[in-house]
């Protein structure tokens, strides 16, 4: 169908999407004649970490609402040797958290790419941030002693 395209397919949870999710799908964009990304659903996400914020669905469509893929699809296993098989993927993009352990599609024939992700923004410390802004914002409430009651005095 695609025979003389080079297919890339990228995939993860992009929970909470943000800018670190973009620049992999982008540079996933730059290797390839047809982009493929996967959006992990929410029942695989729990096999392994704490459920996404944002639903499965949610998530599809905002990454279906990108420019960059030509192509959406659910993502129902970690293990993408029948994905691979399937559509013919020359290449594969994921974030370096995941580094060694797709090494295995290289003997399909595969290009693995771990994406660098650096330091910083990443759904997880999102959520962290969030967490603590919303602890320390509880804590000054309940340190805050208000001198009287709006409508009230000791007076009355």
């Amino acid at each position: 169908m695609f025979k003389d395209k080079t297919i890339v397919y990228t995939s993860g949870t992009f929970d909470m999407f943000h800018y670190n999710h973009l620049r992999m799908i982008n540079y996933a964009r730059s290797l390839a004649d047809i982009l493929i990304v996967g959006v992990s659903t929410d029942e695989l996400v729990e096999s392994y970490k704490p459920k996404p914020i944002i639903p499965f669905h949610e998530r599809l469509q905002i990454i279906e609402a990108l420019k960059t893929p030509d192509i959406v699809i659910p993502q129902h296993s970690l293990d993408h040797t029948e994905i691979v098989k399937k559509l013919n993927i020359d290449a594969f993009v994921v974030g370096d958290d995941w580094y060694g352990k797709y090494d295995y599609l290289k003997d399909l024939g595969v290009q693995v790419f771990y994406f660098p992700y650096g330091t910083g923004v990443s759904s997880s410390n999102l959520k962290k941030t969030i967490h603590d802004s919303y602890e320390a914002n509880l804590r000054s409430q309940r340190q805050a002693k208000p001198d009287s009651v709006k409508g009230f005095s000791e007076k009355e």
